[in-house]
This record gives structure tokens, sequence and C-alpha cells, in this order.
């Protein structure tokens, strides 16, 4: 065999070995679980008495034919074992119908806070039939804050549709969710999708819990959904106003991911106050 040719071989052998680690590594990172990480946010308006309220924020769990129940029932271990004050659940929990996950998103009632957990709707709830998963979370024990609020200890929770609910005429509506409320009290906002950012600004929000981008979930996914999100992954600030985006605990399609790990996020709100 000619030298070129042996070489050529052995780095394309090479390659295709690396490439193999590089999924499998990525993949087992997925279905072990995500990981939690813990984030502080500092609120100007937030009152002593709120200060370290924590919320698990978990996006982008996408049960289906892939992830199914013995995943769901990681992700509610790991988001217990973080004994939250409250849990936001900020969409895309699901990929398919309530007949066909019935089983696999069972185990989600058993998710445990102090002032329970919230759901808003992703753009894929959109796609495998939105107004019955919205029943069924509820059905599990979840607060649906479809364009809404409610008042904590020390701040409003809000929470709007996705974006993908305006082809149905159930898309954001922040004037319901925000419109009338006291602004001298801090807003945290649940939004899917990060794009919302400049009507969370617009409404005074303090604070957005967003998902949706699985921070790139494979490269070169990241660049990809740089041009599509205002913030990839992480906290960033907009005015006044601050957002969050996890990276979301599960994956869709193919189940595995390379530099971006899935997290559940322990947001822990801080008063500049205290």
């Amino acid at each position: 065999m000619p030298r070129r040719v042996f070489v050529a071989r052995v780095m394309g052998g090479a390659a295709v070995a690396a490439a193999a680690t590089t999924v499998g590594i990525g993949a087992h990172g997925v279905l072990d679980g995500p990981s939690v990480k813990r984030v502080a946010v500092p609120l100007a308006k937030l009152p002593r008495r709120a200060d370290g309220f924590r919320i698990a924020v978990v996006s982008d769990v996408h049960l289906g034919p892939t992830l199914g129940r013995g995943f769901a029932e990681r992700v509610v271990r790991t988001v217990n074992d973080t004994r939250p004050d409250l849990i936001a659940v900020v969409g895309d929990l699901v990929d398919g119908s309530v007949e066909h996950l019935r089983s696999a998103v069972e185990p989600l009632a058993g998710l445990r806070a102090r002032h329970g957990a919230f759901f808003v709707t992703g753009n894929h709830e959109y796609f495998s039939g939105a107004e019955q998963w919205v029943e069924h979370v509820q059905e599990l024990g979840m607060h649906l804050l479809a364009n809404a609020r409610t008042e904590l200890p020390g701040f409003d929770l809000a929470g709007v549709n996705d974006v993908q609910g305006e082809r149905t005429g159930q898309g954001p509506d922040f004037g319901k969710a925000l419109g009338d409320r006291d602004r001298t009290r801090t807003a945290v906002l649940l939004a899917h999708q990060p794009v919302l950012i400049e009507d969370a600004v617009a409404h005074g929000v303090d604070l957005q819990l967003s998902g949706h981008t699985h921070g790139g979930q494979l490269w070169p996914g990241n660049y990809l959904a740089g041009l599509a999100n205002p913030t990839v992954a992480g906290l960033e600030r907009y005015g006044d106003t601050q957002l969050y985006v996890t990276r979301g605990a599960g994956a869709w399609g193919p189940p595995v991911r390379v530099g971006a790990p899935s997290d559940i996020t322990v947001v822990e709100l801080v008063s500049l106050q205290a």
C-alpha cells in the first residue's frame, strides 16, 4: 500500500473514531439527565422579604419517542433535590400528543415546590396539540400562566403564550399579562422564546426567564441560534430588564449535545435592599 494512501486511511479512521466518541459522549450527557446550574440575579425593586427566593427553571424537556418516562423521572428528581421555592416550566415540554405521552409525562405530577410549579407553552406544544396539553399539565398539578400573572410574596409572576400560538389566535398578549399591574413591584416573566425580550422591556419586566435555544445543542448550532435569538444562553441585561436563557433539560431530534450541556437552572433572586 502506498504510504500516502495508508496515511489518508489512518487519518480518516481517526476522524470517524473521534466523531463517534464525541457523539457518544454527547448522547450520554443527554440521557443521563441535566445537571444543576445556579445563578444569582440581583433585582433593585425586590423587597427584603423575597431575598433568596429560588426558582427552578425547566425548559425544553422534549418528552417523546426518545426521551420518555425514565427521563421524566430523572428530571423530577433533579428538580426536587434543589428544594426550590417555585418551579417554572418554560415550554417545549413534549413532542407528541397527550394520547401517546400520557405515561411518559405522569412523573411530572411529582414536582414539588413551596409555591408550586407554573407552566407556559413553547412552540412544540403547538405542534403537539396545545389545547389538550394545557389541560393535561393542569391535571398534573401545574399552574397555567396563559397570558396571565399571579402575585407572590415580594413579586409578580407572569407568563405569556409562545409566539407559535399566533397562528391559532393564542399568541403572547403582554397587555393582558402585565398591562394593569403595579410597576413598583418586581415582575418576573416566563416566556419560552428569548425574542420576546423587547416586549418585556416595554412592559417594565425586571427578569425574563426563557429557553428555546438549547444553547445551540450541537456545534455549529450555537452560531445559528445566535442569529435568531438575542441571547443563546446565560444572563444578559437589556435596558432595565434582565434575560436569563437556560440551555434546557433535554434535546430535540437526536438525543445528543455537543458544547451545550443540558441544565436545570436554579435562579436565586437577590434583593438589593437586603
